[in-house]
């Protein structure tokens, strides 16, 4: 049975911690579902001031909802839209201070106010979609959150 431990020590010890517990949750396990689901919960809840965490899929056209925590979302994103559809086409994390002065940003919760998007690429190059975590708080993402989170992001594609 899992565990989790409360973080401490600075922000990137936080994130070396909360990687080893997101590799414990997904130890021998190979279901995307599965795996995504233990990481919302486990970011949702690990993470302070957070709205949404949660996955989307590509299925070859657009980006589909997936597990998450929080409140209900959009169920599907093109990718020529929004924070995720930005990741997703770009391939690279989008990191966004303020969302309501993104282009084209997709308001599911109108509490958010900043976001990170990590792109989930497989190891053949294969994209399989996008890690989403919201904020009410302005600016609540910096460069050690984006440093960790790809590193978990990049655990989780090692697993599909």
């Amino acid at each position: 049975m899992f565990e989790s431990s409360a973080l401490s020590g600075t922000k990137s010890e936080q994130y070396d911690q909360l990687l080893q517990q997101a590799r414990a949750l997904m130890h021998g396990e190979q279901d995307r579902i599965a795996n995504a689901a233990n990481l919302s919960a486990l970011l949702f809840n690990s993470l302070p001031d957070l709205n949404w965490a949660g996955f989307y899929f590509f299925d070859g056209t657009e980006l589909v909802v997936g597990p998450f925590q929080g409140l209900p979302a959009c169920v599907r994103i093109p990718l020529n839209k929004g924070v995720c559809g930005a990741a997703a086409s770009t391939r690279t994390t989008q990191r966004v201070e303020d969302v309501h002065a993104f282009p084209g940003h997709i308001a599911c919760d109108s509490a958010s106010n900043s976001e990170i998007v990590i792109p989930l690429v497989a190891t053949n190059g294969t994209l399989i979609g996008v890690l989403d975590i919201d904020s009410p708080k302005h600016a609540r993402f910096d460069a050690d959150d984006q440093t960790g989170l790809e590193a978990i992001a990049a655990a989780f594609c090692a697993t599909v």
